[in-house]
């Protein structure tokens, strides 16, 4: 079936991120989005082939040296979704924690991000500072219709054009599947163009049980980070909508980094590793210096 969503798909060379990201969210066939925290990350997922990205609060922390419990600020959030909408083309969704605050807050980063180019933002009903959905026991929940107000401050804050993700943290949170349903259509009464649903269990049931129960009301995106094991056929027959790989460029990179440290450190010398890393002419291709190179032929004269 195709989604109605809430949102009418924007036209215009302006709005293509949104209209592209619509697209993808709201197709009736399976789509992923990759993450990215970086403008290299991000180049390098397009260079892949995905169509579209994520970018990762926890990778975009880590990438700053921080913790994912909001010690970063809103505004390195919004500097960094700018580098990764400026080095791609792809549309970009923004993790945007529970929006920094209240309802305020929220609208203010969804008007940042709007006007640095990302497609939407996923808002999470957890309490500010969040913690990582995966680390510890305590995830208190915001009171539903405080958060159902956040929803409805960012779609006025905003318009129609940008991508409106509720996340929701009470599987997380071992809250039951009631709960999550309950909020889950409360979101979409405030605005919701689709829901985000989170589960920390090694298995899909609960991710499957969420899917039957919602009928498919609006769009569902999912975060298989710890139930990686379930084939993507379980999501097509659940009619899931779109698939986010949440943090893996920076979980390779970290480990890349690591083993490439260690070898140096412990051999004082490059030359067995070389092989093994990106050559600089790879670097400058990706990156695009033969433009940067025609573009001095073309504008750079001197006497």
């Amino acid at each position: 079936m195709q989604y109605q969503s809430h949102s009418v798909l924007a036209s215009g060379p302006d709005q293509s991120a949104h209209s592209s990201l619509a697209e993808l969210c709201f197709s009736t066939e399976l789509s992923f989005l990759m993450e990215a925290h970086d403008g290299l990350s991000a180049a390098i997922a397009q260079r892949a082939g995905f169509k579209g990205l994520w970018a990762s609060g926890l990778s975009i922390a880590c990438s700053l040296g921080y913790r994912d419990a909001n010690e970063a600020s809103w505004s390195q959030l919004v500097d960094a979704v700018e580098r990764i909408v400026d080095s791609t083309t792809l549309p970009v969704l923004v993790d945007g924690d529970g929006g920094f605050g209240n309802f305020n807050n929220a609208r203010l980063l969804a008007r940042k991000l709007r006007q640095r180019g990302a497609g939407g933002v996923a808002l999470e009903d957890s309490c500010f500072p969040k913690m990582n959905s995966l680390i510890g026991d305590r995830h208190p929940l915001a009171d539903i219709d405080e958060f159902a107000g956040r929803l409805r401050a960012v779609k006025d804050a905003v318009a129609e054009d940008f991508i409106l993700v509720a996340r929701i943290e009470a599987l997380i949170g071992g809250h039951g599947m009631d709960e999550a349903i309950l909020r889950a259509h409360a979101y979409a009464d405030a605005g919701a163009d689709a829901i985000l649903i989170h589960s920390r269990r090694r298995a899909a049931d609960e991710i499957l049980a969420f899917a039957s129960a919602w009928q498919n009301r609006l769009p569902v995106l999912i975060v298989p980070t710890k139930y990686y094991r379930t084939p993507v056929s379980a999501y097509r027959n659940a009619r899931i909508s779109t698939v986010i790989w949440a943090n893996h460029s920076m979980r390779a990179a970290t480990a890349a980094m690591r083993q490439v440290c260690h070898r140096i450190l412990a051999e004082e010398n490059t030359a067995r590793i070389e092989p093994n890393i990106a050559t600089l002419d790879e670097v400058f291709e990706l990156l695009r210096y033969d433009e940067l190179a025609r573009a001095e032929a073309r504008y750079l004269h001197t006497s």
